[in-house]
C-alpha cells in the first residue's frame, strides 16, 4: 500500500531536484530522414521531393559526368538535366586548364551523349569514377570532391590500376607493345610448369 501511495502522490520539488537525468533525458533519439516530422506529420523532403526548379539550380552547378550521371537516374531527371554543347564544352575545357587527358579531335563528337562518350570520353569519365587522376601529379588534390587530399587515391587497389594503365595504356581498347609482351608471358607460364613437371618426373 505504501508503494503504492508512493506512485500515485506527486513529487515535491525537492524530491524532483534529487533526480538525476538519465542518458535518454539528455539527448534526445536520432529521427530517421524517412521518418514523419513530429511537429507536422509530413516527411522531411527527399532530392526526389524537391520541386524541379531547385532540380534545375543543382544541375547548373554540376560538370559533365555528374550531370549525366543524374540525367541517367530516372525518367525525370533524364528530361530536365541539360547535357548540351555548352557543357561538353566546358567540361573540355576546365581538364585542358588543369593538364589533364583530353580527347583527340578524331574521337571528339559533341552531337549526342552517346557519341560524345562512344570515344574515350568513355575511359576519361571510369577513371574519374575510380579517382584515378586525384593527385596525379602535385597540387593537383581531389578532382572528385574538390579537396586538397583524396583518401580513394592514396589506396593500394587504386595506385595498382594507376599503375597499370601508366604501363598498358591509357585505352583499354588500344593494344600496346607491353601489352603483347605481358600477353605472351601469361601465354608462356603454362608451358614452362608442365615444361619443368616432364622434366622432374624425367629425372626424379
Amino acid at each position: 500500500m505504501a508503494s503504492l501511495l508512493r506512485r500515485v502522490r506527486p513529487q515535491t520539488p525537492a524530491e524532483t531536484a534529487n533526480v538525476k537525468p538519465t542518458a535518454s533525458d539528455a539527448a534526445p533519439a536520432l529521427i530517421p530522414a524517412n521518418t514523419p516530422n513530429s511537429r507536422d506529420g509530413r516527411p522531411r523532403p527527399t532530392l526526389a521531393t524537391l520541386p524541379p526548379e531547385i532540380h534545375l539550380l543543382i544541375a547548373d552547378h554540376l560538370t559533365y559526368p555528374d550531370a549525366l550521371s543524374l540525367k541517367h537516374t530516372n525518367r525525370h531527371f533524364y528530361y530536365l538535366v541539360d547535357t548540351g554543347v555548352a557543357l561538353k564544352v566546358e567540361w573540355l575545357m576546365e581538364r585542358r586548364l588543369l593538364h589533364l587527358e583530353c580527347p583527340s579531335d578524331s574521337r571528339c563528337d559533341l552531337g549526342s551523349d552517346l557519341r560524345f562518350c562512344r570515344g574515350s570520353v568513355r575511359l576519361l569519365m571510369q577513371r574519374r569514377r575510380e579517382h584515378i587522376e586525384c593527385e596525379s601529379r602535385p597540387g593537383l588534390g581531389c578532382l572528385i570532391y574538390g579537396t586538397r587530399t583524396c583518401p580513394h587515391a592514396r589506396k593500394l587497389k587504386t595506385r595498382a590500376r594507376r599503375w597499370m594503365r601508366a604501363r598498358l595504356g591509357h585505352d583499354v581498347t588500344e593494344w600496346t607493345p607491353m601489352r603483347w609482351v605481358l600477353l605472351l608471358l601469361v601465354a608462356l607460364v603454362p608451358l614452362v610448369l608442365g615444361w619443368v613437371w616432364i622434366v622432374g618426373l624425367m629425372f626424379f
